[in-house]
């Protein structure tokens, strides 16, 4: 039996496919509990852990990405160290992109991608949903079965912010293989000339580049033309990295959401026929699986400054992980926490697309994305099972989850499904 009391959280893998016994051995101490190892603290309480979400006064976003791994390039001294963080942010991985950013860099960045997240491109991003989620079901829908992370949620997800940042459309299919292993893993990092960020940021590098010697009428040029709200022309280094930061995240969230959605469809086929009968019940079905079995494991924040969280006071340095699959199981906040509810009243505000500043800009294209996707796979289907030869039959499944401490990711679900 593993010992809570000194695993190491950030590199035992026995604690990928099934953390909860260990978020709840957490609880017991209390909300907020200091962890053995790597200067961490660590926030179960959903209380605890809005209000340092919502404090980017206090705590800085640089390690968000990452956590305590590797650790930080400086020695934290004095009282404050805000401008160590500063100085050192180019030493730190994924330091310079949108999500680690603190204001000022922070607001300037994302008001200059908000900007492009307009109405009509959202508009015109969801018809194209709608087509591209239908051309991926055409594609397993005579085979009685399919996969739903290869054959489903990664295609559409890639497919759908691929269109949204204007990728040429002949590149979508390059985009789809692209993506790999994200921050976090365990058991080592991806080797930095191997980073997938890397090779997505070249493509966009050679778009904007394209599109600012030659504009044409279309999403590219606009984001290779957007401006800060001074006015300001961030060179292509700035746009590119900004581009390819909303591409993978507006990708790897969504594609983790769908496949949580069609595990939980296939495991319960009493709630999946209601939803069916019932499809103005879709936005509680989604922001019930975000809570119970959410794409975040964990994101991490910096202590600038001597503070409080929850009854604890923590010094600068420390790092803070708000380790949000546990904060959404909170039963202070949700009756009977572990069980999936349609009808629960108090899902909002939503944590699982982050709180604060850093509350993600693609959170109301995720949600769309998530309801075309029911509707299609209802649309195509009468029913739609977990498929026993892969994961077991019932009351002995097996998932295999992706060995990473930030992301709550399944590598694959195996579905059979009758035709409509």
């Amino acid at each position: 039996m593993m010992d809570f009391e000194t695993v190491n959280y950030f590199n035992e893998l026995g604690l990928v496919a099934d953390p909860y016994p260990y978020f709840e051995y957490l609880r017991a101490k209390g909300p907020v509990v200091p962890l053995p190892k790597h200067n961490v603290v660590a926030v179960v309480g959903y209380e605890e852990g809005m209000k340092v979400l919502r404090d980017h006064e206090t705590f800085s976003s640089i390690n968000s990405a990452t956590g305590p791994l590797p650790p930080l390039p400086f020695k934290p001294e004095g009282e404050d160290i805000t401008d160590q963080i500063a100085k050192c942010r180019g030493e730190m991985a994924f330091g310079s992109m949108l999500v680690t950013q603190d204001p000022p860099d922070h607001t300037k960045s994302r008001a200059l991608l908000t900007g492009l997240l307009t109405p009509r491109r959202l508009k015109e991003n969801e018809d194209f949903i709608h087509q591209a989620a239908d051309r991926k079901i055409s594609e397993f829908i005579d085979d009685g079965k399919f996969e739903a992370v290869s054959q489903f949620g990664h295609p559409l997800a890639t497919l759908t912010i691929a269109d949204l940042l204007g990728v040429p459309e002949e590149d979508h299919e390059l985009f789809c293989s692209l993506l790999g292993p994200l921050p976090g893993q365990i058991g080592g990092d991806v080797p930095l000339e191997n980073n997938p960020m890397m090779e997505i940021g070249m493509h966009f590098f050679k778009y904007i580049d394209e599109r600012r010697r030659e504009p044409k009428n279309d999403i590219m040029t606009e984001l290779a033309n957007a401006r800060y709200p001074g006015g300001e022309l961030p060179d292509i280094v700035e746009i590119t990295g900004h581009a390819a930061t909303l591409f993978g995240a507006g990708q790897d969230t969504t594609v983790r959401l769908l496949v949580a959605m069609l595990k939980t469809l296939g495991e319960d086929h009493k709630l999946q026929a209601y939803l069916r009968d019932n499809p103005q019940l879709f936005s509680n079905f989604i922001e019930e699986v975000l809570r119970l079995d959410g794409p975040t494991k964990a994101h991490f924040r910096l202590a600038k400054r001597r503070a409080k969280v929850g009854d604890l006071e923590v010094e600068p340095g420390t790092t803070i992980m708000l380790m949000q699959s546990a904060m959404r199981r909170d039963p202070r906040r949700f009756e009977s926490p572990n069980e999936f509810r349609l009808d629960r009243k108090n899902l909002q505000p939503q944590m699982a697309f982050g709180q604060g500043i850093h509350m993600c800009m693609g959170a109301p294209l995720a949600r769309t994305e998530a309801k075309i996707a029911l509707e299609h796979i209802f649309k195509h289907t009468s029913l739609i099972d977990i498929d026993e030869e892969f994961h077991g039959p019932v009351g002995n499944r097996h998932y295999e989850y992706e060995a990473n401490y930030t992301q709550r990711a399944l590598c694959a679900v195996h579905l059979k499904f009758k035709k409509a």
